[in-house]
């Protein structure tokens, strides 16, 4: 039997689970970047604010991006089979808190300064990086998708400070002002 394979949860004998409670408040206390996950079909630009994001692979180059299959932008980037992770600086703050909030979603492109790459996803063009990317493979897991994307494109800005967020709060990587 390979040491791999792939499993449901419904195959593994389950030990108790823990209470969500508990769970989401070990979470807050986990520091991540934060950033505007984007996509495009057509004219119309969609993003959300994201902070499950992490690196993949380096050859090829892939990451991948957990998002809530409530949220706005999931079935437009399955759609579109295209996605832009900007990581924000702590000037963006404003801006993360824009892409956040789901009363403001037809204004969240008015404010920032906006282009494309190699796949036509918005690139926040002031961001500490952007990562250009085409969907490769998607995994349902409860509420969310964990989209896995194969970099087309990369920017960055190192010189700039990090945008973080913990336990409810967003901060500086330097001075941890919020």
């Amino acid at each position: 039997m390979p040491f791999f394979e792939d499993f449901a949860f419904d195959d593994v004998p389950a030990l108790g689970g823990v209470d969500s409670a508990a769970f989401k408040q070990g979470m807050r206390l986990l520091s991540a970047g934060v950033t505007i996950v984007t996509t495009a079909i057509g004219a119309q630009r969609i993003g959300l604010t994201a902070t499950a994001v992490c690196s993949l692979t380096a050859e090829p180059a892939m990451l991948l991006v957990c998002v809530n299959r409530e949220a706005g932008a999931h079935d437009p980037t399955l759609q579109s089979r295209i996605f832009c992770v900007n990581v924000l600086a702590v000037q963006h703050l404003d801006l993360a808190m824009l892409f956040a909030d789901r009363t403001r979603v037809l204004e969240r492109f008015d404010h920032g300064q906006w282009g494309t790459l190699a796949t036509g996803a918005p690139v926040l063009l002031d961001s500490l990086a952007s990562f250009d990317c085409i969907l490769g493979q998607t995994l349902k897991a409860e509420t969310h998708t964990v989209l896995i994307g194969r970099v087309q494109a990369v920017r960055t800005s190192p010189s700039l400070e990090p945008l973080l967020y913990a336990n409810g709060k967003f901060s500086s990587f330097v001075n941890g002002a919020g």
